[in-house]
């Protein structure tokens, strides 16, 4: 599978300028994969996995001497080690702290050596080291496929540059709207990890890819004993379940568990967070530019990594999903609200974590939440994510007449077209929404 982080590999490969690259994600995102398949440009290739190999670490103790080290990784793998053509990569980096907090002396001693670090739970292991890296490190953040990258995938990239081409006042030709649609529905269960994606296209069995899923789950929950000795692995379970269970709503940390009291649930929402696992989405009262100045702490919905997860957390029927016109009956269209925003996270964020907003008014006897507010062309947009074709959109009006802002987006199932102030962009199209 192509991954669009390919280009951002290939323009730091180029860059006479580079530092040392921390790749950073959640588990199984695809980050070894695409080193590895990044690895075919460079005559030789050193990779160091610190979870694997755990006689590497002895390595990195005492003195931090970055010749000493790299002549020593050489002569252990048997791999010349030179600059401009050795690709260097450290795997599962938080997995020896030392190797993490010697990162940035291979780009002070080998400035041309192509050195790339990547790992899960780095945030935890980060946190140890203080100004970690500062001015010597670049980022660059993976996450699941989007769906542009599912479409490539599936065989269907031609597709791609008409969608490019399409907007609210340019609509897709109708066949190829419905063709869109169909691949859509099939993003929807088999979700974005590169292992269940990889598998569906090889055998074509939507109902085999649930079952790669549950197997996935499980691997993640088995995974969380990882994150942080001693905070209780099923706690974390508890926690991850919660998220998908309140999805849609303002999160409520008192509802999480029985046995975790708020200071616990909090700290394992956290965990979760710094895991690339879930991600807040804060309320703003949206004042004004950023959309991040008027956040409350406080008040956030949560999404999840990844949509397929979601959905087979929740159980989901797949007929519900590849039949109905109008998603509205699968969870009350949280799974679209829940696909849009890790969309827009995808296209939105390479080099830092990117921020998602909401907008949410209560007066009594009136309520009006806009699911998302995104900053484009340097003004402030209200988008409403609709799980079907039809639906109104008062919320949408009233956030436009409060802030008194001329225009609107609406996301849902419905071919490109405009009402009015009102932009519509299909579910399929998020990257056009977000520019």
């Amino acid at each position: 599978m192509e991954r669009t982080v390919k280009e951002h590999l290939i323009a730091w490969q180029e860059n006479k300028k580079r530092k040392v690259l921390l790749l950073r994600g959640a588990r199984q995102v695809g980050k070894t994969w695409s080193v590895r398949d990044f690895s075919k440009a460079f005559p030789y290739y050193l990779e160091v996995n610190f979870e694997t190999d755990k006689a590497i670490h002895s390595l990195f103790s005492g003195d931090i001497d970055a010749g000493r080290i790299l002549q020593q990784l050489s002569a252990y793998y048997d791999v010349p080690v030179k600059d401009g053509e050795t690709l260097v990569f450290f795997d599962e980096i938080q997995a020896c702290e030392n190797a993490l907090s010697a990162l940035r002396f291979f780009y002070e001693k080998r400035p041309g050596l192509h050195v790339i670090a990547a790992g899960s739970v780095l945030e935890v292991a980060l946190r140890k080291i203080p100004s970690f890296g500062v001015g010597r490190m670049e980022h660059l953040f993976m996450y699941p496929l989007s769906f542009r990258e599912f479409v490539m995938a599936k065989g269907k990239g031609n597709l791609l540059p008409l969608l490019d081409g399409a907007g609210p006042d340019s609509p897709l030709e109708e066949p190829f709207h419905r063709g869109m649609t169909d691949l859509l529905k099939e993003f929807l269960i088999v979700g974005g990890m590169p292992e269940v994606v990889a598998g569906y296209v090889e055998i074509g069995d939507l109902r085999a890819s649930q079952r790669i899923l549950d197997h996935f789950l499980t691997g993640l929950m088995d995974d969380f004993s990882k994150y942080r000795k001693q905070y209780p692995a099923n706690r974390l379970r508890e926690i991850f379940d919660a998220v998908a269970f309140q999805s849609g709503k303002k999160f409520k940390i008192a509802h999480v568990s029985h046995a975790a009291n708020y200071y616990q649930a909090s700290e394992g929402l956290e965990l979760l967070e710094m895991a690339g696992l879930i991600h807040k989405v804060f309320h703003t009262s949206a004042t004004g530019i950023p959309p991040g100045s008027g956040i409350n702490q406080s008040r956030f919905k949560i999404l999840m990594l990844d949509h397929g997860l979601f959905q087979r957390i929740l159980g989901l029927e797949l007929s519900d999903i590849l039949l109905s016109s109008d998603f509205s009956a699968v969870n009350k269209g949280n799974l679209a609200e829940q696909f849009v925003g890790t969309e827009m996270i995808k296209y939105k964020s390479e080099t830092s974590r990117h921020r998602l907003f909401y907008w949410h008014r209560e007066n009594p006897g009136s309520h009006s939440e806009v699911d998302y507010i995104i900053q484009k062309k340097g003004k402030l947009f209200p988008v409403e994510v609709k799980s079907g074709s039809t639906g109104k959109m008062q919320s949408l009006f009233v956030y436009l007449k409060e802030k008194s802002l001329s225009a609107g987006m609406r996301c849902s199932l419905e071919n490109f077209s405009r009402y009015d102030r009102i932009e519509v962009y299909p579910l399929y199209a998020v990257k056009n929404l977000v520019g």
